[in-house]
């Protein structure tokens, strides 16, 4: 755990909120805290209006610039050490742990994927070009170069494009390829899932990602790999990227993915949860990455190594072996 330096969050005022108290602005703005608390930060100076300081709940009117000078807080203790899998000077792909978020959000700002990019190269950071959620692990895609961020994010997005238009995935510049562990007994050998996921009222946190009949279309392949009593474990290849897409889909299927504090069968909320989408306790991991150039010649295939609880009897049967015959080189050389 550490203490942070603070963060300043800008606002606009727009016609809809012309006339709100300042308070209520920011209870629905930042639904976090109630207006009683924002009231007591209006007198602690830690707003302003206009570049002045606002002690008073005044009514807003349009256009006006709002800041909230937010001091330092505690940040909860997180793995901020990453594995870099490729890096050419332009495009970073690292191997992201469990549990080191990617963008600053839920009381994260420097303990980030991000951040330690930032730290790392001040001068021209690579930037994260996708998210992945906090709870996940594996391959985040990051670039130096504004056109390359810029080139990769048409490929995602003509990615799932490509997929709506021909559900063909064999045409799209860029797929990705997970492990997850899901609920034992459930899913036949392999099938396609298109349950389509949209923003859903909640009680918790405003608005969730879930299955929703009428939001953005999505698409997950998977296979059965492994049967458990204690999960089956999957790969997942998917095109589009919407929020939390494997664990909605699987949990739509009957089978959430196993320790997921949110996600229930059905693909919406878990009854009498309060967990939030950072919340962690599932096992899902970005593995392959296939990418074509921007030049559209050599693709790009790229792997991060399998975490033990997500590697099938004969991979940790593999790995047993290779670490053994490491050992077993090592005494011999001494």
């Amino acid at each position: 755990m550490a203490l942070n330096r603070g963060w300043t969050y800008h606002d606009r005022v727009m016609p809809r909120d012309a006339g709100v108290a300042i308070s209520a602005f920011y209870a629905t703005r930042y639904a976090h805290s109630p207006v009683e608390v924002w009231r007591r930060r209006l007198q602690a100076g830690e707003l302003s209006r206009n570049g002045l300081a606002c002690h008073q709940d005044c009514r807003l009117e349009r256009g006006d610039q709002l800041a909230w000078r937010r001091p330092p807080w505690q940040e909860p203790e997180v793995p901020l050490r990453f594995e870099v899998i490729h890096d050419d000077g332009d495009l970073l792909v690292v191997n992201k742990p469990s549990g080191l978020p990617v963008m600053p959000a839920g009381g994260f700002l420097e303990h980030t994927l991000l951040h330690r990019l930032t730290l790392s190269e001040p001068d021209q950071p690579p930037r994260p070009v996708h998210r992945l959620g906090r709870g996940s692990s594996g391959l985040v895609v990051c670039a130096r170069q504004a056109s390359t961020r810029s080139w990769l994010s048409a490929a995602l997005r003509d990615s799932t494009a490509t997929l709506a238009r021909t559900a063909d995935p064999s045409g799209a510049r860029c797929t990705k390829t997970y492990r997850a562990l899901v609920r034992a007994g459930v899913l036949p050998q392999q099938g396609v899932m298109g349950t389509a996921i949209g923003m859903v009222p909640d009680p918790c946190c405003g608005h969730l990602w879930a299955a929703l009949a009428t939001g953005l279309p999505s698409e997950s392949r998977y296979e059965l790999l492994e049967r458990s009593p204690l999960g089956d474990l999957v790969t997942v290849t998917i095109l589009s990227g919407r929020p939390h897409q494997i664990r909605i889909h699987m949990a739509r299927a009957g089978a959430p993915l196993v320790g997921d504090p949110l996600y229930a069968p059905g693909g919406g909320r878990r009854c009498g949860s309060t967990a939030l989408p950072g919340d962690m306790g599932y096992q899902l991991h970005a593995h392959r990455l296939v990418l074509s150039a921007p030049a559209g010649t050599v693709p790009l295939s790229l792997e991060a190594p399998l975490p033990a609880g997500l590697r099938t009897h004969e991979e940790r049967q593999e790995a047993g072996a290779a670490t053994h015959g490491s050992a077993a080189l090592e005494l011999d050389q001494a």
